[in-house]
Parts: C-alpha cells; structure tokens; sequence
C-alpha cells in the first residue's frame, strides 16, 4: 500500500504538523526556521492564517521551485552556506520580536504527521511501516499511532546513506552528528539530529535502513511508471528499500509513503 501525501496545497506531508503548531506559535512576532523546503513551505502556509510572517534559510541545493513556493506564500526566503542554522539562529536571537521555530523539536509536528496513520488504519491493520526519515518527525508520528492501535506493528525508517546522522544515532542509542551531507535526497538530508525528536524515534522505530541516490532515482522513475506521479528523490525511500531490501524487511501488509511532490 502506498500512501500518498503530494496532492495538498503544498505538495507534502508538512502542512499536517505546522497548521497545529502554529496555533501555539505568537502570531505578532516573525517566525524563524532553517528547512530543506518542505518544512518552509508548512510554516509559511499555516503562518498565513495566523497573519504571522516567516523567515526562512536555506542551503544552495534547495531546488529553486521550492524557494519560489515559500516565497509565494509570503516568507521571506535567505539562501545562506550550508544548512544556514549559523544565519538563522544570529537572526532569530538578534530580536525578541522573533521565534526560533525548529522542525521535529517540538510534539506538534510528528502529532500532526499521526494523522497520516489514523487515515491508513481505516484501510485495514498494517503489519509494516516503511518510512524515511530526516528530522523524525514523520515517522515518529507514524509510528505512535500504529503502534497505539497495534504494538506489534514494525516501523522502520529509511535515512539516504549520504547522510546517515539519524541511523547513526540510533545505532549508537545517543545523537551523532556528521559533518555534512551527500544525497539528492535534500528533504531528509540532515547532519545534526534534534534531541527531542530523537528521543521519539529511539523510543518508537524498530529499525533504520539506508538507501543509496541510485536506488532513489530507480524509485522516482518506478512510481512515475506505475503511478503516474513524479515525487522527490526523499518521497521515494520507501519503496527504494521495498525494491532493493524488502527481502531483509518483515513481512505482511506494508505500507509506504509518497511525501512530496517531485
């Protein structure tokens, strides 16, 4: 089963978590993030409702379309070096008018992406999550719920092996940062894992598998043939893994997810 998250007004997942966290954001004050595009689209949308104003940082490899997105939904965009959490963070500290707004920290974002679980329960139990992961807010959020419903459901998460922080960190049962990124997979290309969220996926995923860009532009180009959808290298992980590794997974009624628009 392949659950389809591309066909919001964002064209991901995001939008669930940040609508209900920008309800317990101050709207009179500028709201402060770093994303990879997705997470910046989310809090832009929702801020829009809030009348609040976002201001986002980005790295050089965000694709364009995506910056042209935050932008048209009011953010102001600053392409800095690297991740630009350096830039973001002298921005949101240089002003008290300002809210550093961290995707995964906080508990509104995985309990906004649990309501992607609550639709796929109603199809039938699910025996298997496969999930990619970046900041771990989606599939903490996942997994919370199937595993409220069913405990013995496995949830297992899918990092691009250009930037492995999150498995890294899970292997080991504390957070491990890496000096960088390498994958086309810039949505969950993270090199410093959140605690908070981190704390979430040890207590909640049962395993974590790494996939190459090859495998991901194999994805891309097998949900584009068969479903006629093009997605994200990042919203391709799932049935990546299922292609190459799903013999080493468990077995029984999987579910995947097509998280962003391509």
């Amino acid at each position: 089963m392949i659950k389809n998250e591309t066909a919001t007004p964002i064209g991901s997942f995001k939008g669930r978590g940040t609508c209900l966290l920008a309800e317990q954001l101050d709207p009179d004050k500028t709201w402060v993030c770093s994303t990879a595009g997705n997470f910046g689209q989310g809090l832009a949308y929702a801020a829009r409702a809030r009348g609040a104003t976002v201001e986002a940082f980005v790295s050089p490899d965000v694709p364009a379309e995506k910056v042209s997105s935050m932008r048209a939904l009011g953010a102001s965009v600053h392409i800095a070096a690297q991740s630009g959490r350096a830039a973001r963070d002298h921005v949101a500290a240089a002003s008290e008018e300002r809210i550093l707004v961290l995707d995964g920290e906080r508990p509104e974002m995985p309990e906004g992406a649990g309501t992607i679980a609550l639709e796929l329960e109603g199809s039938g139990p699910i025996d298997l999550a496969v999930v990619q992961m970046g900041d771990g807010a989606l599939i903490t959020g996942i997994a919370c719920w199937l595993k409220h419903v069913r405990p013995e459901t496995r949830v297992v998460g899918v990092c691009a092996s250009g930037a492995p922080a999150m498995a890294r960190s899970f292997a080991a049962g504390h957070v491990v940062s890496t000096p960088g990124v390498d994958t086309i997979a810039t949505a969950i290309a993270i090199s410093e894992p959140i605690p908070e969220s981190f704390v979430r996926v040890a207590a909640l995923v049962d395993q974590i598998v790494l996939v190459d860009d090859d495998d991901l532009r194999s994805a891309q180009r097998l949900i584009l043939d068969t479903l006629d959808t093009a997605v994200e290298p990042a919203g391709a992980a799932g049935v990546a893994v299922l292609a190459r590794q799903g013999e080493r997974l468990p077995t029984g009624r999987t579910a995947v997810f097509r998280t962003g628009a391509g």
